[in-house]
């Protein structure tokens, strides 16, 4: 009997373990302006974005913790204002703020996040130095032509290299949180939706599952009616010319 009881309680473990899963949320901040703000951490509901958490900053330091049922991307704001994406997550997750950057550290989804924001702003800087020296030589009254025949290769590889390491960032994690929240993050910098040749080389290899994200799935429908649109509204122009 003894033997089944310890059996028994062993089998239990997971379970009472499983119930104790949540996200516990330690942030500071260096920036004055959040000082006595409430932040609010919001999660995407029904297409709408529902606040499930709140934490006053005092003093620089804010903290917050709840329940994880099952890992997804959130949003910390200040009023209606986004400050930062943060996964929600089972363990500590530390926050810090400052007038130079923002992190997320301490679970293994944000700390690749992170990583992954860090590094392709990282790229970003270096493409915003190449047009920098560009306008810097016409200044200098160098020979143009010549400059920019090599600066705008040396930015075409740094923007290729920028475009590969994003794609195989949201196909390593197409199976979880990061993949189509990343995708989102890259499809938001469009003026509209529409299948671009790098958008549409990342979804054509995508699993089901991602493609079915409820953001995913929107967007990829209105960038497919908006490029119907498009190649209709080019059919009538050519019909006009014609006529």
């Amino acid at each position: 009997m003894a033997v089944n009881k310890i059996l028994t309680f062993l089998f239990l473990i997971p379970l009472l373990t499983s119930c104790d899963r949540g996200y516990r949320i330690e942030g500071n901040s260096s920036v004055n302006i959040l000082d006595g703000k409430l932040l609010y951490l919001k999660v995407m509901r029904n297409g709408q974005m529902v606040k499930i958490d709140s934490a006053e900053v005092v003093h620089g330091l804010f903290s917050m913790k709840g329940k994880v049922d099952s890992v997804e991307m959130a949003t910390l704001y200040m009023d209606e204002e986004s400050i930062l994406p943060i996964v929600l997550e089972d363990g500590k997750i530390k926050i810090s703020v400052s007038n130079m950057s923002v992190d997320v550290s301490g679970t293994r989804l944000n700390d690749a996040l992170y990583e992954f924001i860090h590094k392709r702003n990282d790229m970003e800087v270096s493409i915003r130095e190449v047009s920098r020296r560009k306008a810097k030589a016409v200044l200098d009254g160098l020979d143009y032509e010549a400059v920019k025949v090599g600066l705008d290769a040396e930015k075409d590889s740094l923007e290729d290299e920028m475009k590969r390491y994003v794609k195989t960032f949201i196909s390593d994690n197409y199976e979880n949180a990061l993949g189509p929240s990343v995708f989102i993050m890259l499809c938001s910098s469009l003026p509209y939706p529409i299948m671009t040749p790098e958008i549409d080389d990342i979804v054509k290899d995508a699993p089901y599952s991602f493609k079915n994200n409820i953001l995913v799935k929107e967007f990829l429908s209105r960038a497919k009616e908006n490029e119907r649109l498009i190649e209709e509204s080019r059919r009538l122009n050519a019909a006009e010319s014609q006529n």
